[in-house]
């Protein structure tokens, strides 16, 4: 991987490659997709739209995408022995454009609740359980959000606030942060990718010009965690 975009990941928590996947690949993986049932039970819906779908782990296309030679590159010079550990799809558009406010990313997706120190609180997403772990566990993640569409400043892309990546912060830590900073927004070609730190502060605006902007979303992490708990999915 080029010295530069491993800079910016140590500096800042996140890089973007405006152009990773080939087109061939790209349209592939919106068969895939598009051949999904949009309102099964991993779906989320607003006003009658499916706009995510957990748990995509389990289907084959995201399997083959994150053992690509490329991705399987990357993943063993950012953080070696990491495996995939959750999938999510999110599609952006017109029939469901929604924002998303400042945050991080802080909770993970686990077999069964095992109460361990350090761990919690607990929640359930689309039958899977979920759980803050402690930071150590946190700064092991990483993110990779591939994009199967354009994703211009129109397209209600995602907003970052770079080296923010660090700590677990509170409201108020989050609302002075982004007072103080620039936010940098991720633009991406079809078949970009953009790598981040879950810690990130991040967030996403509506789209002024909706059009899909559907992300196939991949988080890694280490093989196994502490106290007897394990990974939804690995």
């Amino acid at each position: 991987m080029p010295v530069a975009p491993m800079q910016s990941l140590l500096r800042d928590g996140f890089f973007v490659f405006e152009e990773f996947l080939d087109a061939p690949d790209v349209a592939q993986i919106i068969d895939a997709v598009e051949s999904l049932d949009a309102y099964g039970l991993s779906s989320r819906v607003r006003r009658g739209i499916a706009f995510a779908r957990r748990n995509l782990l389990e289907l084959e296309f995201v399997r083959a995408l994150i053992s690509r030679s490329r991705v399987r590159k990357l993943i063993d010079v950012i953080a070696p022995g990491a495996i995939a550990v959750r999938a999510i799809l999110f599609d952006k558009s017109g029939l469901a454009n929604w924002t998303v406010p400042w945050h991080q990313d802080r909770s993970i997706a686990v077999r069964e609740r095992v109460n361990v120190p350090g761990f919690g609180p607990w929640s359930k997403k689309a039958g899977v359980v979920h759980v803050q772990p402690p930071l150590e566990i946190l700064q092991q993640m990483l993110t990779f959000r591939f994009h199967l569409d354009p994703c211009g400043s129109d397209n209600g892309p995602l907003r970052v606030i770079g080296g923010t990546h660090h700590l677990i912060l509170d409201q108020r830590d989050i609302e002075a942060s982004v007072a103080a900073s620039e936010a940098t927004v991720c633009a991406t070609a079809r078949g970009g990718l953009v790598v981040m730190r879950p810690l990130l502060l991040h967030a996403s605006s509506p789209a002024r010009r909706p059009a899909h902007r559907r992300v196939v979303h991949v988080e890694f992490g280490p093989p196994t965690l502490p106290g007897g708990l394990h990974w939804a999915m690995a």
